[in-house]
């Protein structure tokens, strides 16, 4: 009997050891998918490499930059919000997905509100940092950016950083663009807000780490 038990304690210890080790693992392989710096050498306007040439997927609609931050990164843009949860730049296969943005918005960031989106990662990496734009001092020190439309560069903005917010996933006049008056909902909800403005707004959601239905929200207006 006492044998018997042995085996199964050491049975269970040895499952509870890959399931450690799976997890290790997978934390790790999103980790080295996760884009790098060497993506930056296709940034337009900075690049040796001809647009033609260059390997990001024509669904590139942005290149998105926030100072001073690990957010650096294309905006990408497929016919549904599905198409770049897991598929990097590039076209490939990639838990870590893409920056991208709302598929109902145009190109172009020309609607009065764009919704761009992108995964919660470690170490400040895709929208990983947005949690800090949350505390005061730090949104008033990367309060700066730029939004390059196109591969070719066709028009570059300044973006000014102005409000950010804990919000819901199911809220609709965040998440849904042209639902609502967005201008007055960021103003009541937001737990920093610096500046109203009639410029187009940008915001940049990631998953509030820990809860699913829970989104951080950073805004920015997009400034000629």
């Amino acid at each position: 009997m006492n044998i018997l038990y042995e085996r199964l304690l050491l049975i269970v210890l040895v499952m509870i050891l890959l399931i450690v080790m799976w997890c290790m693992y997978d934390n790790y392989y999103v980790y080295i998918h996760t884009m790098n710096d060497s993506i930056l050498k296709y940034k337009p306007g900075q690049s040796q490499t001809a647009p033609e040439d260059s390997p990001i997927s024509d669904d590139m609609v942005a290149w998105l930059t926030i100072d001073g931050t690990n957010i650096d990164y294309p905006v990408m843009q497929g016919t549904d919000n599905l198409k770049y949860l897991n598929t990097d730049p590039f076209g490939n296969y990639a838990l870590s997905g893409s920056i991208f943005l709302d598929s109902r918005n145009s190109p172009d960031f020309t609607d009065d509100y764009s919704l761009v989106y992108g995964h919660h990662m470690e170490y400040g990496k895709m929208f990983g940092a947005l949690d800090d734009f949350l505390d005061q001092s730090y949104l008033d020190q990367h309060s700066a950016g730029t939004l390059i439309i196109g591969k070719n560069a066709e028009k570059i903005y300044g973006l000014e950083v102005f409000a950010s917010m804990s919000a819901n996933a199911k809220d609709e006049t965040v998440f849904d663009p042209g639902q609502g008056d967005i201008r007055k909902f960021i103003k009541n909800n937001s737990q920093i807000y610096v500046t109203d403005s009639d410029r187009r707004i940008i915001a940049l959601s990631t998953c509030a780490e820990g809860n699913s239905m829970s989104r951080t929200l950073v805004f920015c207006y997009i400034v000629q």
